[in-house]
């Protein structure tokens, strides 16, 4: 079982906490990175797109002129595709992109992203994270004692936190999540992740009870 640093807010070692198997020391398979950001941003997409065929729009009730004698194609109505105002031939109509993935599936692309990024050495535990009242300013000297001033952060917090989660919103490339949202597709497109000694206790208690769980019902 693997060990990590926590540190206080100024980076001075406040400690150490293990890091579950199941969660941090999995094999890392990219192959379910796309699996699992596919379904999440798909079901993301509203779905409200729409468009009217020929039998939608309005008008055309009559041909636009006779069958013959013209020298021109016949033509039925003034609501066909050709037209300008006519129907959509195919066009996107309302529908769910969203699909559904094996909560295996996706439990293991979670445990795989986090895995990376304690690979890589990307993973800071802090003991608490505290900002004194609403500032930019501040969360920022905090990051940047931790060393991650300028790198894109994910910030997990275990219960909300409105100073610590609005001081960060303007600073570009961090993003503050609670320890229930923690995904792949946020782990995977910062390049640090930050978590506070609660929240990743929080998320290993999750996830391994999980992984237990799902050892158990395979066995049977």
């Amino acid at each position: 079982m693997a060990k990590v640093e926590v540190v206080d807010q100024q980076n001075k070692k406040a400690g150490s906490v293990d890091l579950a198997p199941a969660v941090f020391e999995t094999a890392v398979r990219p192959h379910l990175y796309h699996a699992e950001v596919r379904r999440q941003l798909n079901g993301r997409r509203a779905g409200t797109h729409s468009t009217k065929n020929r039998a939608g729009v309005s008008g055309g009730g009559i041909k636009p002129y006779k069958q013959k004698g013209t020298g021109r194609a016949r033509q039925g109505t003034i609501r066909a595709p050709q037209y300008a105002g006519g129907g959509v031939v195919f066009g996107p109509v309302p529908r769910g992109y969203d699909h559904k993935l094996p909560k295996k599936v996706r439990r293991a692309a979670l445990a795989s992203a986090l895995t990376q990024r304690a690979q890589e050495s990307a993973l800071t535990v802090v003991d608490r994270l505290a900002i004194d009242g609403y500032s930019t300013k501040k969360m920022r000297d905090v990051l940047k004692s931790l060393g991650l001033e300028g790198r894109s952060t994910l910030v997990v917090i275990e219960q909300p936190n409105p100073t610590v989660e609005a001081s960060a919103r303007n600073l570009p490339g961090v993003t503050v999540i609670r320890s229930e949202g923690v995904n792949v597709y946020d782990v995977l497109r910062h390049q640090s992740l930050l978590i506070t000694r609660p929240a990743l206790d929080a998320l290993q208690t999750r996830l391994d009870r999980s992984a237990k769980s799902a050892s158990a019902a395979g066995g049977e």
